[in-house]
């Protein structure tokens, strides 16, 4: 079966390694692809441990989940939850009480086609690590972002990813480093980007850096991407427009040094 309708695009959202940032990284660039005028539909394949509503802050809105669309006791229009802000916007959550088992890849993927008749980007949150909950939100994606930080443990487990998703027959791969901190990639006391592409090479198209706006906006309940004062906030703009194929370069996240650092540093 073919696994999207027309030009709608499906992405899963993965990472080995959990609290690397994955579910800020799907709101966000959720709600960055609705800026830019597309139909986006979310859908929260984590289980028993669902978040995504809250970064959204549409928690209070649920009245279906995924479970009960995929054992059909709803149609998933039913189950959709509208942005508040961003009309072209769409959450599908996923149960509470349920475990990751309540869900399979082929029910996935068959909600993914339906879906993909009236969306141009379904995203999919997947949970992390390589079990069943794994397979089952990877199973219908088009492109897999795999969501990481410059730190050994996390790359080592998103390097896992890569083979699993390898292994699952999914060959667009794309990179998103977060929680980037310029000062200690200087002093090498966290992963440079160069180190991180040797090791896992795979293209990168996201380095986010470590923004205390994110912590602020995911506790309202506000996609930080809406933040024009944010550095996280514009570096996520970015990696929207790079998904809808425009060429927007890096930014330059090192360190600036003031006049009086680099004078005392002369002496």
């Amino acid at each position: 079966m073919t696994q999207s309708q027309d030009n709608c695009k499906i992405i899963v959202v993965t990472s080995g390694k959990g609290g690397v940032g994955k579910t800020t990284t799907t709101a966000n660039i959720g709600a960055g692809l609705a800026m830019e005028g597309y139909k986006v539909a979310l859908i929260d394949t984590d289980t028993g441990l669902r978040n995504l509503d809250l970064l959204l802050g549409l928690e209070n809105r649920i009245m279906y989940d995924l479970v009960d669309v995929t054992s059909g006791r709803v149609p998933y229009k039913k189950a959709l939850v509208r942005h508040k802000k961003y009309d072209k916007l769409f959450l599908l959550p996923t149960s509470q009480i349920k475990d990751k088992l309540a869900v399979t890849p082929e029910q996935v993927t068959e909600l993914c086609y339906e879906m993909s008749k009236d969306f141009d980007y379904i995203l999919i949150d997947c949970p992390a690590g390589i079990e069943q909950g794994f397979k089952t939100a990877v199973a219908a994606a088009d492109i897999a972002l795999i969501v990481t930080m410059p730190e050994i443990s996390a790359v080592r487990d998103a390097d896992k990813i890569i083979g699993e998703l390898m292994r699952a027959g999914k060959e667009n791969i794309l990179l998103i480093v977060n929680r980037i901190r310029p000062a200690m990639v200087e002093k090498g006391d966290m992963l440079d980007i160069n180190d991180i592409n040797d090791i896992l090479a795979i293209k990168c198209i996201g380095q986010i850096p470590d923004d205390e706006a994110v912590v602020t906006s995911t506790n309202r309940g506000e996609p930080v991407i809406a933040n024009e004062h944010s550095m996280a906030g514009k570096a996520y703009r970015n990696i929207t427009k790079r998904i809808c194929g425009e060429n927007v370069p890096f930014m330059d996240l090192r360190v600036k040094e003031s006049f009086f650092t680099r004078l005392r540093k002369l002496f």
